[in-house]
């Protein structure tokens, strides 16, 4: 695949079959770069950053464009073209190494964004460094992270795609961590903490490995990940985790494995509560989120939500799973005033 700069702006329409054909983003004017863009992928190589894009869909026949990045991140929902009209959009994405999990692969060099929907056509598309951008880090676990494997996603993977340009998702969820371990390892919190600038949000949703921290344990541990934003001059937000599926027979989900109670009787949902008071923490109540959007799709309804079809699984989400519980984390940024309602998607 060929490399190009940010300085130079690439451009390419995308039939079903993701054909190159040329396309003009201005009538009479034909789109430069288109080269640089090869069948449904385009490459810009460019150092790890945050890189603001703005793309043009739209062709001659009616379109619906969607693109997602880097380690399957979704970043523009499928977006909606008349026949012989042209749509702008823009966003903001993270580039890191390793790309998705950090301790996981290094991924590939530059940003790669894959343009995807029901009927693709991309007029247009151009990169350019960031330079008034807010960051949201996420601090979290495999129900949060970049997952490398369809069918799994994590909410974090799916939150990029409600968020217009000037802010961005920096993804440091990470597999099987707990509070422990993501302080412990100097690849999660240790190499987070020193990115965090003033102002940036940092949600940290950790409890679903916590299975043998006992209460006192856990509360220090958040106490110390609120301090350690803190003192960086970021904004800490606490956010309680996700529901496992896991219902009773009268159709209610109010049980320890749903609700997160480990082993010991810690009830992480209720912990994390109570610092986010203590410590005037902004919180996600996720866990009551989730809750009642599981109980009202019931049994059978809410399968799709997690990997039960696939693989038996009660705690990580699908693409759909992921997607609807990103979209009540953007609810939340919004209703607590964490994120300006004009930086963000709705519907």
């Amino acid at each position: 695949m060929r490399r190009f700069s940010i300085a130079v702006v690439a451009a390419v329409t995308l039939g079903t079959a993701f054909s190159s054909v040329p396309a003009q983003a201005h009538p009479g004017r034909p789109s430069p770069g288109l080269a640089h863009c090869a069948a449904d992928v385009c490459h810009f190589d460019v150092p790890p950053g945050t890189y603001d894009v703005r793309v043009v869909v739209g062709g001659a026949s009616a379109s619906a464009t969607s693109i997602s990045g880097e380690t399957r991140r979704a970043l523009l929902p499928e977006t909606a073209a008349p026949a012989g009209k042209h749509v702008t959009r823009g966003f903001t994405v993270n580039v890191r190494t390793p790309e998705g999990e950090p301790t996981g692969p290094e991924g590939t060099p530059g940003l790669d964004l894959r343009i995807g929907g029901s009927a693709p056509a991309l007029a247009d598309i151009r990169v350019t460094p960031a330079r008034h951008t807010r960051q949201i880090f996420l601090v979290g676990d495999s129900t949060v992270c970049d997952q490398s494997g369809d069918p799994y996603s994590g909410w974090g993977q799916q939150l990029p795609q409600y968020l217009r340009e000037g802010v961005s998702v920096a993804n440091y969820a990470d597999s099987g961590e707990s509070t422990v371990s993501y302080l412990g390892n100097p690849r999660l919190w240790a190499t987070v903490r020193p990115l965090i600038r003033p102002g940036d949000l940092v949600l940290v949703q950790l409890a679903h490995n916590d299975k043998t921290t006992d209460e006192a344990t856990y509360r220090a541990n958040l106490e110390t990940l609120v301090a350690g934003v803190r003192a960086r001059g970021g904004q800490p937000v606490l956010v309680t985790p996700i529901v496992r599926r896991w219902f009773n027979p009268d159709g209610t989900l109010n049980n320890g494995t749903a609700l997160l109670v480990n082993g010991l009787g810690v009830d992480h949902p209720a912990v994390t509560r109570s610092v986010a008071a203590a410590r005037d923490v902004p919180l996600i109540d996720l866990t009551a989120k989730t809750k009642a959007l599981v109980e009202s799709l019931g049994v059978e309804g809410s399968k799709a939500l997690y990997l039960y079809n696939e693989a038996r699984d009660n705690t990580h989400t699908s693409v759909r799973g992921a997607t609807a519980y990103a979209g009540l984390v953007r609810d939340e940024l919004v209703t607590r005033h964490l994120v300006p309602k004009g930086r963000v998607r709705v519907g």
